[in-house]
């Protein structure tokens, strides 16, 4: 997958001035793809763990989640938005440290209130963060203000959908494309394919449905469809995971793509690391 900025192209600086990061460099993605790890996959250790973690995958992006404790050294510091300039700034020597980019935050809760949500996307400035994953629809016209001053997307994710909760829509993309189809280009859809699978959906159509509006993903293949399945390695499972990628290509898609790898939490880093092995090996 070639690194292609059709998608990217759209999200040109404001006249604010502020701009949000570069593209994601191809010296941070595999075989083309902005392809790293979603810290809450290691969310029995701690942040500065789970970037030696992604590391040692093979990743060279990660995407942060609110509360982590900081470090073994620190573990009533938390990571996210609160945090002080002081321990950003550890973040970042971390992150340099092992050649990982910060390129995502999620899944966070938007306000109504602008300065709690600007709070965030303050963060995510400092951090050189790319896109939000939120699932704050009741936020949407305050966070568009905020997507147009920063230059920095904002993508609904998906968890499965709940039975006794009908006003829980954001597990369907048609929904979701409903929502943001007249809305800044820079707000669209975190595709969690796995969370798809759960709902009973095929995770290429839904790509398809939201064709255009795809800003990030929790990429993941389970070993089955509905209830009670789980996390396994690309390509093991019952995800399309060849079609799957060809659609994301095919639709420009330049990531991140974050491996959120929810199953065997203690000793994950070995099936992680076969995920990134298949994006690596990945013949378009």
């Amino acid at each position: 997958m070639k690194n292609t900025l059709l998608s990217l192209a759209l999200f040109a600086a404001t006249a604010s001035g502020l701009r949000a990061a570069e593209p994601i460099p191809d010296s941070h993605r595999s075989n083309g793809v902005a392809i790293g790890c979603q810290a809450y996959t290691f969310n029995r250790f701690s942040a500065f763990e789970a970037i030696e973690k992604a590391a040692t995958a093979g990743a060279k992006v990660i995407e942060f989640y609110p509360g982590q404790k900081l470090s073994p050294a620190e573990p009533e510091t938390k990571l996210d938005h609160h945090a002080s300039a002081e321990t950003l700034a550890k973040v970042k020597a971390k992150l340099a440290e092992h050649g990982i980019m910060a390129v995502a935050y999620g899944v966070v809760g938007l306000s109504k209130d602008e300065a709690e949500s600007r709070k965030v996307f303050e963060f995510c400035k400092t951090m050189g963060i790319r896109v939000i994953n939120t699932e704050s629809t009741d936020a949407l016209d305050t966070f568009e203000k905020l997507v147009k001053e920063y230059d920095i997307m904002v993508g609904f994710h998906n968890h499965p959908r709940r039975e006794n909760d009908p006003n829980y829509k954001v597990w369907d993309p048609n929904y979701i494309m409903e929502l943001v189809k007249d809305r800044d280009p820079r707000i669209g859809a975190c595709a969690d394919t796995g969370h798809w699978m759960r709902s009973d959906l095929k995770p290429v159509d839904c790509l398809r449905i939201l064709k255009g509006r795809v800003l990030s993903s929790h990429l993941k293949d389970l070993n089955g469809f509905g209830k009670g399945v789980h996390d396994v390695p690309y390509g093991t499972g019952a995800a399309d995971m060849p079609a799957i990628l060809a659609e994301l290509k095919a639709q420009g898609f330049s990531g991140p793509a974050s491996i959120e790898y929810e199953h065997n939490w203690d000793n994950s880093l070995p099936e992680v690391t076969k995920c990134i092995d298949y994006i690596k090996a990945w013949k378009p």
